[in-house]
């Protein structure tokens, strides 16, 4: 799925996955404890999945991650995460080989059928967060590939209130780091927190959720075994206000500039 495609072979593809994705929402398991999510699998076509696992871009195409999810050390010093915006301005640094498969990925996951699908099936969640209106609330998704290496770890947290929506997609080669997917949590009265359910981190699975006050979610210390616990991340940001609106683009151009300069600089 290289980038020498035609445009008319590339629009396909992206149409293609867009409705392979929305079959595979629209399918998905709707659990409610400890908080309302989605249980998704099959995400992606299994050729395209496949053509995801041979197009991983190299370490050197991460840059590390900010907020709250920011990288960690670990005990050599290693960035324990790194990430890979999925939007044309960063995908276009990759070798040509591999920018068609995430061109593809990156324009199906931002499409306005995936937004309104997510939308559709986390409602109850939206609508007690939002009331009657949600449907209109505006929502900018960005989509990343996030790289994950031994030591790295996120402590138990709902996710801001900047965004509406969490999708998690794994993108493991095979079954055998199943163990290392998201805890989530439920919160007693006491307000110590109980694992309650754990998410298997398997090839083309996901989840997917509302954020609310309720959504407790942390990733254990990623061991040694693990040589790359790779993912998208697809976040829906609140975009309703003119303030919101002017920070998410703004946000997206000091990342753009950043990135140019890093590459400048390679």
């Amino acid at each position: 799925m290289a980038t020498t495609l035609p445009a008319a072979s590339t629009q396909a593809a992206i149409g293609r996955t867009i409705e392979h994705v929305v079959r595979a929402i629209d399918a998905a398991p709707a659990i409610a404890d400890p908080f309302a999510h989605l249980q998704l699998a099959g995400v992606f076509p299994d050729d395209l999945y496949a053509e995801m696992m041979e197009a991983m871009p190299d370490k050197r195409d991460y840059r590390r991650m900010s907020g709250r999810a920011r990288s960690m050390p670990a005990d050599g010093g290693e960035i324990t995460r790194t990430k890979l915006d999925l939007l044309p301005e960063f995908i276009r640094h990759l070798p040509e080989t591999k920018r068609g498969v995430w061109t593809v990925v990156g324009r199906a996951l931002c499409s306005p059928e995936v937004r309104e699908a997510f939308r559709r099936r986390l409602a109850p969640g939206l609508e007690k967060r939002f009331g009657a209106g949600y449907r209109e609330v505006g929502m900018y998704p960005i989509p990343i590939l996030t790289r994950d290496v031994p030591g790295y770890r996120i402590g138990i947290h709902p996710d801001t209130r900047r965004k509406a929506m969490t999708i998690q997609l794994y993108l493991p080669r095979d079954r055998s780091i199943e163990h290392v997917g998201t805890v989530f949590h439920r919160r007693g009265a006491d307000k110590t927190y109980e694992r309650a359910a754990q998410m298997s981190f398997s090839p083309n699975v996901g989840y997917a959720f509302a954020v609310g006050a309720n959504t407790y979610h942390s990733v254990d210390p990623v061991g040694s075994e693990v040589r790359t616990r790779d993912s998208i991340l697809l976040t829906y940001f609140v975009d309703d206000s003119f303030a919101q609106v002017l920070h998410n683009r703004g946000k997206r151009v000091g990342n753009f500039l950043l990135n140019e300069i890093r590459s400048l600089a390679r």
